[in-house]
């Protein structure tokens, strides 16, 4: 029961957001980006359904555009992490000995870091955008991915299937990609799924800093800091990109919980 609970939570509140952003593609009730200063502060109306900022900008269009931004940096950073992951791992784990141990150091030296003062530092030594951010984010999750993957490549490089194969005049590729990653996915994907919530939270947090995704364009994070002067006067300011990164980062979190406890044979 807590296994399909949480699984159907978080893809109830994931599938809300996708469909979010697909139909912000297509439609948004105003130009996100369009100022109109005789309504500026406005509150929540039949107009502005969630009101307008300090520049007149309606918060429910810039809401929905945010969440293009939060699944760019999401997919994008966690694709990044995962080829880079998956190449160290896979290595590591395969070739074991002084190839393992220089590469597993490596990764030791980027984890030593917290996660959001990485970040930081990695966006700082280039111009802020969006691109920078999606890089750094990248950059960040190789470790995490990187280990999960090497674990899985040694727990199975011994397995009978594996020694069948060897015999049987498979080569190491075949073995390592045909043969061995395509049985460690599902910690893959877990993996995956955390680190999409991460990503968002850190984009989120990079913006709010101004190192982020740069104005005028939308962004959650930004959003948030754009408000924080408003707060007593127009409070609904920071009501749609907090409850926004709150459901984005709840619902990737419940659904890599999901994804765990279903791959849990002993559950």
């Amino acid at each position: 029961m807590r296994r399909r609970i949480n699984m159907t939570v978080g893809l109830l509140l994931v599938s809300m957001l996708f469909v979010l952003m697909l139909v912000s593609l297509f439609y948004t009730p105003y130009e996100p980006n369009a100022m109109r200063i005789a309504d500026r502060l406005s509150g929540p109306s039949a107009s502005h359904w969630l009101g307008t900022d300090n520049f007149g900008r309606d918060l429910l269009s810039r809401s929905m555009v945010g969440t293009q931004t939060a699944f760019l940096v999401g997919a994008a950073s966690v694709a990044i992490g995962a080829a880079g992951g998956l190449l160290v791992g896979s290595l590591a784990g395969y070739a074991g000995k002084w190839a393992d141990e220089l590469l597993m150091r490596a990764t030791d030296a980027l984890l030593a870091f917290p996660g959001i003062l990485l970040a930081l530092l990695l966006v700082s030594v280039f111009r802020p955008s969006l691109l920078q951010t999606i890089l750094a984010i990248g950059i960040l999750f190789v470790p995490s991915f990187a280990r999960v993957v090497r674990s899985g490549v040694l727990q199975q490089r011994e397995a009978d299937y594996v020694r069948a194969v060897r015999a049987f005049g498979a080569g190491h590729v075949n073995v390592l990609f045909v043969q061995i990653l395509p049985n460690i996915a599902s910690s893959i994907i877990t993996t995956a799924a955390l680190s999409f919530s991460t990503a968002i939270l850190i984009e989120a947090a990079l913006s709010y800093l101004g190192l982020g995704v740069q104005p005028p364009d939308p962004s959650w994070g930004r959003m948030l800091n754009e408000s924080q002067t408003y707060l007593s006067a127009a409070p609904w300011f920071t009501l749609a990109p907090g409850v926004l990164i709150t459901i984005s980062v709840l619902g990737f979190n419940l659904l890599s919980d999901g994804i765990r406890d279903a791959r849990d044979v002993r559950a």
